[in-house]
């Protein structure tokens, strides 16, 4: 079949679902005159005339000359002169074979095109449009737009002239001469689903997935340029359109993309102005699961397959290529489109406690060092432009997890990326900037860099102040308590140390027990956490409540403790993470929360107070007469230290307000702030303060989510001796290969968790694994002798245990099970 007759078909069947056939019994689906047929626009038959075409759809007869007026306007030949202008931005009678006169593309266009090199058996004509268009930036703007109004459209025709033989740079330039409106209201003009429509055809042929991935090529460094020295986003948010267009294609995860292509766009797009990143993140968070998570892997399979294909070490860093570094800016985009896009609580946020800023130079500042000690949370430019943070998320589209990738984690190194963290983060990449990508164990290493160097910085100002005083210097935060007055102890000293010098509590934590021998090397504070948070969480002193089903702790309202005792917890939880040490607490994770800056609401009493979530949600979805049925009001009882009930009303004269179907969710609302916030503000804003005084000039906020944070002070609960066992050194002449050892691992793998635990506790001073799992504890195993009835005993700081070499496997386990039973105090240096 040659053009004419395939155009002349097209036109038929146009005329078709236009005018119809003329008879008014007709049956063809297709065809106007039928009784079922729905009208259709012009713009929407000429798309169907074509599919029609390509199926070799029924035809009804044409009608007689005598009932066609070709003269009259509105006829069949009007409307045909119509399907020529609407059916695609193309002249069909040319004679070019080319298509060299397709400036642009629209859906219509491109599937004539490809109706007409199916035809022909021969795709080389679409090859050179995808080439043309999809390598001039230009005509991508201008491509796949929605329906216009005419007079946008006559614009638009009356630009395409003055710019058609304009290169990518210049015919930007050119496009800040129309109007546009900026900001975050302005549109998108592209045509998603048609976009998606398009590529779906274009990659089903082979031979056009070259031709897009050379265009690519071709196009990224124009788009680059025009980014970096001719500000074209700002005169034409339409450019835009570019970065929307190209990652609606879903092969860009293939090699053929990930070597070259996608390399130079991610640099590209890195380029955009942060407004343009945020209406990106903003119209892709709009796009369901599958799309995000596309995207997402398409970024991720960039990172890894460079990381897997070069070699870094300290000379030869991660932060400086490029490609990893741009495709982790475009990943950041992806990440907050998720949070976008999922459930979020934008309110409800604790207020920040006001920092007096003094006007004096510190000693920092005169020394130089104030890029190191520079106080304020960090804010990612992106994240502000939003107006949403990733604590905001309740439940984005795509888990926090699956943004973490593992290859780039092996490959940093923390100790110059905190550098660049900290010092150089105008010229230099630091990770950290993007915390979504690094896992716990990655950013946990730059938090101790962080907090190792304030404490050698506290100790150099101490020495200093020293020297100009003429006095001892002390350089680390020292602790001498009793073991039976622990708590007084303890709170007295750091009570005078956070009233006279806050700043000695970022100095290395040094314990010393009254009337014991031995220097704290980490083991004695691993003890005294231990033994402050046994008395402290003990429900004699009534400080906290305990629920026997969640196992967790919550703040007691009614507690006659004075607000210094829950400063002091706050301190410990702070110095547990400055120092590094693991508590074994157990809060729920509204107040990790609401230590990151955000209220308890409704969905977090599911944690905390799971049988009160359960009732109030039990309200919510009543769909009976909620009035009359429940009898509530908005006066909420609860008892308090000694069993009294309370009654407390949730709105004024709230014994007087029933609840309703209409009023439900602000009852539930107004008892969670209460429960959750309200009751307990004394408490927790005490506990806050003493955390902030420890963590206030860290990133830990900037760079943990409340789960991250509570991993960072609890450990993980998960305990794999699997691990352990193979990351455990020997020493004293034993080795894994020994008889005694085998009996030991055949025994510690015999036990039940809680001995397992108890065992833990004994060699490392706590019963929980660090950040990483235990294959990330080193544990030494030394020989203490030969065989005796003497205990094993340990050095909790060093978390070396010392087992003499028993006679028998058996004698082993009752030495083991003896002395990690009655271990506190006692065979733990």
């Amino acid at each position: 079949m040659n053009r004419a007759t395939a155009k002349h078909l097209i036109e038929r069947y146009f005329q078709q679902l236009t005018e119809g056939c003329g008879n008014g019994n007709c049956t063809n689906e297709f065809c106007a005159s039928s009784c079922d047929f729905r009208p259709l626009d012009n713009n929407a038959a000429a798309a169907k005339a074509l599919e029609l075409f390509k199926i070799n759809a029924k035809l009804c007869p044409q009608p007689s000359k005598k009932e066609v007026d070709t003269s009259h306007p509105g006829s069949s030949a009007d409307k045909s002169t119509q399907l020529d202008l609407k059916m695609s931005d193309m002249d069909l009678n040319s004679t070019k074979e080319d298509f060299s006169d397709v400036h642009f593309l629209t859906e219509n266009a491109l599937c004539m095109i490809l109706s007409f090199c199916e035809e022909e058996g021969d795709y080389s004509a679409l090859i050179r449009v995808i080439a043309r268009v999809f390598s001039n930036a230009e005509a991508l703007v201008k491509s796949f737009r929605k329906d216009e109004p005419n007079d946008v459209k006559k614009h638009e025709k009356k630009r395409e002239q003055s710019m058609e033989n304009m290169g990518a740079s210049s015919a930007a330039t050119a496009a800040a001469e129309s109007p546009h409106d900026t900001g975050d209201l302005c549109p998108v003009t592209v045509d998603i689903d048609a976009v998606r429509r398009v590529y779906d055809k274009l990659l089903s042929i082979n031979q056009v997935e070259a031709a897009l991935v050379n265009a690519l090529i071709y196009l990224t460094p124009n788009i680059e340029l025009d980014l970096d020295y001719l500000d074209v986003y700002e005169t034409n948010p339409d450019y835009l359109n570019i970065f929307i267009i190209v990652m609606e294609n879903h092969n860009l995860h293939s090699p053929e993309y990930l070597e070259v292509a996608m390399p130079q766009f991610c640099k590209a797009m890195s380029k955009l102005p942060v407004t343009a990143l945020a209406r990106l993140s903003k119209l892709w968070s709009s796009y369901d699961r599958h799309h995000i998570r596309r995207m997402m892997e398409t970024f991720q399979q960039l990172i890894t397959f460079t990381v897997v294909s070069n070699e870094y070490d300290a000379e030869n860093l991660v932060n400086d290529d490029e490609t990893v570094v741009a495709a982790t800016q475009c990943l950041k985009v992806v990440f907050y489109a998720s949070i976008l896009g999922g459930d979020m609580d934008v309110e409800h946020n604790e207020e920040d406690e006001d920092d007096s800023e003094s006007d004096e130079l510190t000693l920092h500042e005169l020394l130089g060092e104030e890029r190191l000690y520079k106080k304020g949370p960090r804010i990612d430019p992106l994240e502000k432009e939003l107006g949403v943070r990733p604590i905001d998320s309740i439940k984005p589209v795509i888990p926090f997890e699956d943004f973490v990738n593992e290859s780039l984690n092996d490959v940093v190194e923390m100790d110059k990326d905190f550098t660049f963290f900290k010092v150089n983060a105008e010229t230099k990449f630091s990770f950290q900037s993007c915390p979504f990508i690094l896992n716990v164990i990655t950013k946990n290493q730059g938090l101790y860099y962080d907090n190792r160097i304030r404490m050698y910085s506290e100790r150099r100002l101490t020495a200093l102040y020293s020297m100009v005083q003429g006095q001892q210097p002390n350089p680390y935060l020292k602790l001498k308590v009793r073991r039976d007055h622990i708590i007084d102890d303890a709170l007295v000293r750091l009570e005078m140390i956070s009233m006279e010098n806050p700043s000695d509590l970022k100095k290395q934590l040094f314990v010393e027990f009254e009337g014991e021998q031995g220097v704290d090397e980490g083991g004695v504070s691993k003890e005294f956490f231990q033994l402050v948070l046994e008395e402290i969480f003990n429900l004699d002193i009534g400080m906290f409540t305990y629920d026997n089903d969640t196992k967790l702790f919550w703040f007691n309202s009614s507690s006659l403790e004075t607000e210094a005792q829950y400063t002091l917890i706050g301190i410990v939880l702070g110095l547990a993470i400055y120092n590094n040490c693991i508590l074994d607490v157990h809060f729920p994770m509204v107040v990790y929360r609401k230590l990151m800056g955000k209220k308890g609401t409704f969905l977090d009493l599911s944690d905390s107070h799971p049988a009160l979530y359960q009732s109030l949600k039990r309200l919510l979805e009543y769909t009976g007469n909620v009035e009359e049925d429940m009898t509530l009001t908005f006066q909420i009882s609860h008892t308090d230290l000694f069993g009294n009930p309370i009654l407390y009303d949730l709105k004024e004269q709230g014994d007087q307000i029933p609840v309703t179907k209409e009023n439900r969710q602000e009852f539930v609302d107004l008892y969670a702030e209460y429960i959750l916030n309200n009751s307990v503000e004394r408490q927790f804003r005490a506990f806050k303060k003493g955390f902030l005084m420890v963590t206030n000039e860290s990133p830990l906020k900037y760079l943990f989510r409340p789960e991250e944070v509570e991993l960072l002070i609890c450990g993980s609960r998960k305990l794999d001796f699997e691990a352990l066992e193979k990351t455990t050194e020997y020493d004293g002449g034993y080795s894994k290969d020994s008889q005694i050892i085998k009996d030991f691992w055949e025994t510690i793998h015999s036990f039940g968790e809680e001995q397992k635990r108890l065992f833990l506790q004994f060699t490392t001073g706590t019963d929980r694994a660090p950040v990483g799992g235990l294959g990330k504890l080193k544990m030494i195993i030394a020989k203490n002798g030969s065989d005796t009835d003497r205990l094993p005993t340990s050095h909790t700081c060093f978390n070396a245990l010392l087992l003499p070499e028993y006679s028998s496997k058996e004698k082993l386990k009752e030495r083991l099970l003896k002395a990690i039973t009655y271990a506190k105090g006692f065979g733990m240096l």
